[in-house]
């Protein structure tokens, strides 16, 4: 096939270019530059591009570097910044995936293409005439938590040519094929940031405003913050209070107050129940309102673990997940993703909702 392989440098893309250069497809490789011209925020470094300009090179493949520098601002960004003001824990590289890389790109050049081949842990699946996002054979480098906003006809379009290797046997192959990039540290954090420091953006963006640390059973303050926006329900490092572990359980934006709770077990950041809303389904949405609910698998975290629990419809279009364990910082803005029960689809996901969160 015609295959538009987006690559950034490291060594997982790489390999995906050597397994589809292997099988013999005719590949355009592509390096989305999302960066700012004023270097806020750029993670477009020129190793990045000198590295894919290596790959390309040693596959004699065409390689162009595309601006969405612009587009990731107006969208990605502006939403980033405006779910923190709200007091809400927003997560830009699910948005990226919808709007940038399998959005913008596919508008502009990835049509071209029979394909779109990305360096992502996951897998396609067909089956019943159908398109599934399908889970990773590696656990903890999945990454269709990530993927849970695409649509349809941008699934349809994917290839995820590593979906059926571990990342021990992906750095095995970059290591026996000689890769420029095999022993190249994987990327970490927020995919804007680049080396720029999470707190240090927000603060840039949003200032800093003082406001209490307060024991939530007691009333008690404990300490001072520096604004609700640097914090996320579930927090545990970062708070500067000694006699912890203190995890951050309740804010409320009005008073700019952030509520904690002192240990693991609180009914005050644990719970069994997760609201959703604005539903989105990938390929169908396979239930219907029923109150017996469905069994299914669900996150709320990028993290190997699934927790189980059913899924119920409510009269105003959201849903609820019932869990059949606790589920640990449960945060309002967030997306919380679906699964069938056997963990290996990945159905959807819908943004998080709850009393943590006081206007």
């Amino acid at each position: 096939m015609k295959i538009a392989g987006l690559i950034s440098g490291g060594v997982d893309s790489a390999v995906a270019v050597h397994r589809l250069v292997e099988e013999g497809h005719d590949l355009h490789l592509f390096y989305i530059r999302i960066g700012m011209d004023n270097d806020e925020g750029d993670c477009a470094a020129e190793e990045d591009i000198e590295m894919c300009r290596l790959i390309a090179a040693r596959y004699h493949l065409p390689f162009d570097v595309v601006s969405l520098h612009q587009e990731y601002w107006d969208n990605v960004m502006e939403y980033a910044l405006e779910t923190v003001r709200r007091g809400l824990t927003p997560n830009p590289d699910i948005m990226c995936n919808k709007i940038i890389k399998f959005g913008y790109f596919e508008q502009r050049w990835g049509h071209e293409f029979d394909r779109t081949a990305t360096g992502h842990y996951a897998s396609r699946i067909e089956r019943d005439g159908k398109v599934w996002l399908g889970t990773a054979v590696d656990p903890v480098k999945d990454q269709t938590d990530f993927l849970a906003r695409i649509s349809y006809d941008q699934l349809s379009h994917i290839l995820f040519p590593l979906g059926d290797l571990p990342k021990s046997r992906v750095r095995e192959i970059a290591v026996a094929t000689h890769m420029p990039n095999a022993y190249r540290k994987d990327s970490q954090g927020i995919c804007f940031l680049g080396k720029i420091n999470y707190n240090d953006f927000i603060r840039r963006h949003l200032g800093t405003l003082h406001g209490p640390i307060i024991e939530i059973e007691t009333g008690r303050k404990l300490g001072e913050h520096n604004g609700y926006w640097f914090h996320t329900i579930g927090q545990r490092k970062g708070l500067g209070l000694s006699g912890g572990p203190w995890y951050v359980v309740k804010k409320n934006t009005a008073d700019n107050a952030i509520y904690v709770s002192n240990g693991y077990d609180c009914e005050k950041q644990y719970g069994h129940s997760v609201h959703m809303t604005e539903m989105h389904f990938i390929t169908e949405n396979p239930w219907t309102d029923g109150a017996d609910g469905v069994k299914v698998a669900f996150k709320n975290r990028h993290s190997p673990e699934f927790v189980h629990g059913k899924l119920y419809s409510l009269p105003d279009g959201e849903m609820v997940m019932e869990s059949e364990e606790k589920i640990q910082g449960i945060a309002p803005g967030q997306f919380g993703v679906i699964y069938t029960p056997d963990e290996k689809i990945c159905l959807g996901s819908g943004i998080i909702t709850g009393r943590n969160i006081v206007l």
